[in-house]
């Protein structure tokens, strides 16, 4: 028996910077995970994944990843992706000097 769709963020890299990148339901890229899509479809979700990733100019290594809905907006499920979300460990730079991820 398959598992039930969760909900889904697409996200990527930013192919100059090499930030991480967020699909918004605009079209567009936030590197903000607050302004992401939060897609609760599974049909939906693959189309998305597949707009993401015929935008090679802009984003790299598209992939579908969980999220669930919070205050503010999508948070990430996997601790893989709150350390993506955060930026760099080796020292704070970026995002990292942000009040809010500190």
């Amino acid at each position: 028996m398959p598992r039930a769709f969760t909900p889904k963020v697409v996200t990527a890299n930013d192919l100059l910077e090499g930030d991480v990148i967020y699909l918004t339901a605009a079209g567009g890229w936030t590197r903000e995970l607050s302004e992401a899509e939060l897609i609760v479809d599974e049909a939906e979700a693959q189309l998305r994944l597949l707009d993401a990733q015929s935008q090679p100019k802009i984003a790299v290594g598209a992939y579908l990843a969980d999220a669930k809905a919070g205050e503010q907006g999508p948070e990430p499920t996997h601790f893989r992706e709150e350390f993506r979300r955060t930026g760099p460990s080796n020292y704070r730079h970026g995002k990292q000097e942000a009040a809010a991820n500190v």
